[in-house]
């Protein structure tokens, strides 16, 4: 029995990415059951699967249901421990754990106001200050890791892990909505913009499913930064 991922819609879903990435990562292929957001209730159809309510979840090979994004990759990690989802240097690791920890946790107010929408890209965007200070704290600890491991490589802790993938999604929200930011943090968002993985990612996001008008905001748009 392979893994089994299931997922929510790829364009606005941005614990599904974390999950799928996760296995990208690995390079393991799981079979994807995508839970359609327009059809009914994402616990409803989870059912088969239960306690799992909510996307992203795993199934395990030998039937272990999962489903939490951090307990999936601290999970995947202990069972594929050379794939390299968290660095072996164990300083680099537990900064790792604190950054994916804070963000799993953390930073209600900009995932409250920026879902992410990788179908959409806004200009002029008009954000609350509780936004705004999720924004500066979200940048002060990504310039500490960069600070510690830029000379390891562009990701938060030089090599791409766990961490980088938590806040993937942070990313697209950060130039989906227009945010300024520091040359640090906007030169991590670009690596994650340019990133195969995540453009493979946006590129199902573009061609499955519907555009959904709750996702809307009320402010002019963009191009998609990097797109043509």
């Amino acid at each position: 029995m392979d893994y089994e991922l299931f997922i929510g819609d790829y364009a606005y879903s941005s614990w599904s990415l974390r999950g799928w990435l996760l296995f990208r990562k690995l390079d393991i292929a799981p079979k994807i059951c995508l839970v359609d957001f327009h059809k009914a209730k994402v616990a409803d159809q989870l059912a088969d699967i239960a306690p799992a309510r909510t996307v992203p979840a795993m199934r395990t090979p030998e039937g272990t249901v999962i489903w939490d994004s951090l307990a999936m990759a601290e999970e995947l990690h202990s069972r594929h421990p050379d794939g390299g989802l968290w660095p072996t240097d164990p300083a680099a690791r537990g900064l790792g754990r604190a950054l994916a920890a804070e963000m799993h946790s953390g930073f209600t107010a900009l995932r409250g106001e920026c879902p992410m929408n990788l179908r959409t890209a806004y200009c002029d965007v008009t954000l609350s200050d509780a936004t705004h200070s999720d924004i500066a704290r979200i940048e002060t600890i990504w310039t500490h890791a960069r600070r510690l491991y830029a000379d390891k490589g562009p990701w938060l802790l030089g090599e791409y892990s766990i961490a980088d993938i938590a806040f993937a999604p942070v990313a697209a929200r950060f130039a989906g909505y227009d945010v300024t930011l520091s040359d640090v943090a906007q030169h991590y968002v670009e690596t994650h913009l340019s990133d195969p993985w995540f453009q493979e990612w946006r590129d199902m996001g573009l061609r499955i499913g519907e555009t959904l008008t709750r996702y809307a905001k009320p402010f002019d748009t963009k191009p998609w930064p990097g797109s043509v």
